[in-house]
């Protein structure tokens, strides 16, 4: 339900990659998944999923080993990772730090007709994503896969 939520919020692309750490999150230490199993668990193209996934390992977040047994799995542990460190590579969510009327410049001092309003709206969904971790997503059970 609230990966529902959040198809509102994020890209389909930014879903997606979240999708494929929650099932990369699930993996015992040390092994390795590759994108067409992922890809077929979470309803993505496995081209694409690679691509992304290979995207992931130029951030830092996942490691990727080639051959037999190979595939991806993530570079840190779960508790570890946020949804803001999946998300800001594809959407750069933190760039709503401007405006939201478009103004050049915008602050407590000389804000906009609704900077107090926005400025609420995008801390805590800012803080939602920081705080937010790949266990959290998992505390209840399995993520909801269904988008």
């Amino acid at each position: 339900m609230l990966l529902d939520w959040m198809s509102r919020m994020l890209s389909k692309t930014a879903l997606n990659a979240l999708k494929a750490f929650t099932v990369l999150a699930e993996l015992p230490a040390d092994s390795h998944a590759g994108a067409k199993s992922i890809a077929e668990k979470i309803g993505a193209g496995q081209n694409y999923l690679g691509k992304l996934l290979q995207a992931m390992v130029d951030e830092g977040l996942v490691v990727s080993q080639k051959g037999m047994g190979g595939g991806f799995r993530l570079n840190r542990k779960p508790e570890e990772i946020t949804i803001f460190d999946v998300v800001e590579p594809i959407d750069h969510v933190s760039r709503w730090d401007g405006c939201f009327m478009g103004h050049e410049s915008c602050t407590d001092e000389n804000a906009c007709l609704v900077h107090d309003r926005w400025k609420l709206i995008r801390t805590e969904y800012l803080s939602f994503l920081k705080e937010t971790t790949l266990t959290d997503l998992r505390k209840k059970g399995r993520a909801d896969l269904s988008l």
